[in-house]
């Protein structure tokens, strides 16, 4: 017998399997539109139907949100189900090749997600399938999902089975105990009238103490009377609001503990009147996860305090309810030394000593939020008073008077404290913390460990920056934004082998800006994220431009703003860029300062990580120039150190300036990293960097920041393919 007379064979096996049913051709039935109703509900879908496939059609035994009687079998989802033992999950079927030319993908109803799982006969031929489908796609589909749904499949070929036996529909209930999904039905009176075996172990109730018994005994007490007065409605010919919907409700187990449950209602007329029938399912663990998760995303995960975005939330909520407030910053005097002393792992059991002793020295009502790095925050609701601001502050400057006893190490570190207040200094959560920064820094200013309350005399500083940060989101939205590029050069052969993207504001009054003249307000805004994007989208679409043109690979460094560094989805904007562009990883390089690596945080280290990994290089800029420590280099994935231009400056006339030039090119060579220094000016700074070993140069020696076109003169033009000497 060769294989294609046994696949014949099979096949007209599995559909006198089908014949047996004698189901193809009959009229609608409440059992099976049941269940669809039930899966359409569960799943949160359009559409769920029962096919049956015969030689050349695929049959609808059952619908919901779908009006379909039949189409050709090579037209179906459902014929490629049957082939399958497992359920069939298709995510997007425009771009599965066996489906997206069907006719209801390309047309009517337009189905996109698809999940269907094969009905079995007892004697294993696979003649149907149960199927949910959506006009959305639906990226994942878990595998608890993929059983539930395979259990009402299940219950479909029971009721299929029963009707071949001609038993009646009304105890077609007691073959439900076959699926682990919970079944409960009740009669107008709300008495229960089946529960399977799933709902019995779910409840913790025996058969004979729920049948026949009221369903109050799984609804907790101070919902009865509202669930009696619905059950009441729908008795009476009325609508439920639950109908139709899958609601998360609270359940109540024999004990009397309560748990949170899933629930798809559905509600029939037969001779006896209504019935009421559910599918319900525990969520208790989705609901524990849920609530982990809240936690994780409202807690600095180092202190367990509030984070930054959670503080910001709780002071919108406030300030929503127009009522009085205040807002004290304040950092760490002498932390910087503990990291540099001893590491951060001792730094880090530092922070959570004061994460535990701040709220048990302040008053039970504020907030206390740690910002990141050794910044934190307290909100106090309800009053605008000075004094009771004054007074929380003296607090937090009294509680590390105290020394901290850790890692077998006594500290003494104090603290800087500047405060706001709503509504007299300002009237959004961004202006308030702003000010509050201003009497930080003024704060730190007098020697720190004081305090500062912001002074109307600020305030022109302040409404400066917000009328500014106003600006700039127009400038972005009428697309004043504009990158310049400025080249960097091998010094040794003169070669452009990069450039750096710098961004610049064509101002419609004042001309074309630098960035001196907004980024601090822009960094300190929230459109600083937008921007960030927008420059990073503008340089990939730079580089694939010059390589479509034809010039040769050139890499391209992109400045972040701390903002983008923190919003743990770094990586995935670059993975998009780059797969938008078409862009070689390797020809991307990010630049980041010391204000991101200063914050110390695992967000940020696992977004600089994650870039890494996929190829692209990591600068570290102006090094050298502020607070950063050397264990930032080791910590950090990086592939290149570049020179701050002060040191650059005087490199020839002040001798402490060279030696600091030549040892940080010298601790770039032994770290493997590449060595760019910044601000190169003159032939002879040239000359004594090549001497020095220093790799590569950016500066007005080579060019100022200019527009694409300009920076492009300097590549190897595409005909001559030859380097540009730069003199």
């Amino acid at each position: 017998m060769s294989h294609v007379d046994s696949i014949d064979i099979a096949e007209r096996r599995r559909l006198d399997a089908l014949a047996s049913y004698r189901i193809a051709g009959s009229g609608p039935e409440n059992r099976f539109d049941r269940i669809c109703r039930f899966a359409s509900e569960l799943f949160s879908t359009r559409m769920a139907f029962v096919t049956l496939i015969e030689e050349d059609r695929q049959w609808f035994k059952a619908c919901s949100g779908l009006d379909i009687e039949e189409t050709h079998r090579s037209e179906s989802f459902c014929d490629h189900t049957i082939r399958t033992d497992d359920v069939l999950v298709v995510s997007d079927a425009r771009h599965d090749a066996r489906f997206s030319s069907l006719p209801i993908v390309t047309g009517e109803p337009f189905i996109r997600f698809y999940a269907g799982a094969p009905l079995v006969s007892p004697d294993g031929f696979r003649i149907g399938a149960l199927c949910i489908a959506d006009t959305q796609v639906r990226e994942s589909f878990s595998e608890r999902e993929r059983r539930t749904l395979a259990g009402l499949a299940a219950m479909v070929m029971e009721h299929m089975e029963l009707r071949r036996e001609g038993i009646p529909q009304a105890t077609a209930a007691n073959f439900a105990n076959a699926t682990d999904l919970s079944l409960v039905t009740v009669d107008p009176t709300g008495r229960i009238e089946f529960v399977n075996q799933a709902a019995l172990d779910m409840f913790g109730f025996g058969r004979e103490e729920m049948i026949g018994g009221s369903l109050d005994i799984i609804v907790p007490e101070r919902f009865r009377a509202a669930h009696n007065a619905g059950l009441a409605r729908v008795a009476a010919g009325g609508n439920s609001k639950l109908k139709g919907k899958t609601v998360e409700v609270s359940a109540r187990r024999k004990d009397g503990t309560e748990f949170p449950i899933e629930m798809a209602l559905s509600i029939w007329h037969d001779q006896r009147g209504v019935g009421v029938g559910a599918i319900i399912k525990d969520i208790s663990e989705r609901r524990d996860r849920d609530v982990r998760l809240l936690r994780l995303a409202s807690q600095d995960t180092l202190t367990g305090l509030c984070n930054r975005p959670r503080f910001e939330d709780l002071l919108r909520e406030e300030l929503a309810r127009k009522r009085p407030l205040a807002v004290l910053l304040f950092d760490l005097d002498g932390f910087k030394d503990v990291n540099d002393r001893l590491g951060h792992g001792v730094g880090d059991s530092l922070l959570q000593a004061i994460g535990v002793r701040l709220p048990a020295v302040l008053d039970r009502n504020v907030t206390v939020s740690r910002f990141g790095g050794d910044e934190f925050a307290i909100l106090i609701p309800g009053t605008g008073d000075p004094l009771i601001a004054q007074k929380t502050a003296n607090a937090v400057i009294e509680a590390f008077k105290i020394p901290f006893e850790v890692a077998g190490h006594t500290f003494r570190v104090g603290a800087s404290v500047g405060f706001s207040l709503a509504p007299n200094h300002g009237s959004d959560a961004e202006e308030l913390i702003a000010s509050a920064d201003f009497a930080l820094y003024r704060a730190k200013q007098a020697g720190g460990r004081v305090v500062r309350m912001f002074e109307q005399s600020m305030r022109n500083e302040t409404l400066a920056r917000r009328t500014l940060r106003d600006e700039l989101l127009r400038a972005l939205n009428r697309h004043e934004l504009v990158l310049h590029y400025q080249p960097q050069v091998t010094i040794e052969t003169g070669e452009v082998f990069g450039v750096e993207a710098l961004i610049r504001w064509q101002h419609p009054e004042r001309g074309l800006l630098s960035p001196a003249a907004f980024l601090p307000a822009l960094e300190q805004s929230s459109i600083a994220l937008d921007v960030g994007l927008w420059v990073l989208d503008e340089a990939g679409r730079q580089m694939a431009a010059w390589n479509a043109a034809g010039y040769p690979p050139i890499k391209m460094g992109v400045n972040l703003f701390p903002a983008q560094v923190r919003a743990g989805d770094l990586a995935r904007s670059v993975v998009d860029l780059i797969a938008r562009y078409g862009l070689d990883p390797r020809f991307l390089e990010i630049e980041i300062t010391e204000t991101v690596t200063l914050n110390d945080d695992d967000q940020s280290l696992e977004s600089i990580q994650a870039l890494s990994e996929l190829g692209v290089g990591i600068a570290f800029d102006d090094f050298g120039t502020g607070y950063a420590s050397l264990g930032s280099l080791q910590r950090y994935p990086l592939t290149t150190l570049k020179i701050d231009m002060g040191f650059v400056r005087d490199l020839l006339t002040k001798p402490r300036d060279a030696a600091i030039t030549r040892a940080l090119i010298m601790l770039s060579k032994e770290l493997g990293l590449k060595t760019i220094a910044e601000g190169i000016e003159t032939e002879e700074q040239e000359a004594a960097l090549r001497l020095m070993g220093c790799e590569a140069g950016q500066g007005y020696r080579y060019g100022k920041p200019m527009p694409a076109d300009e920076v492009a003169r300097l590549f190897v033009q595409p005909i001559e393919k030859q380097r540009v000497r730069i003199k």
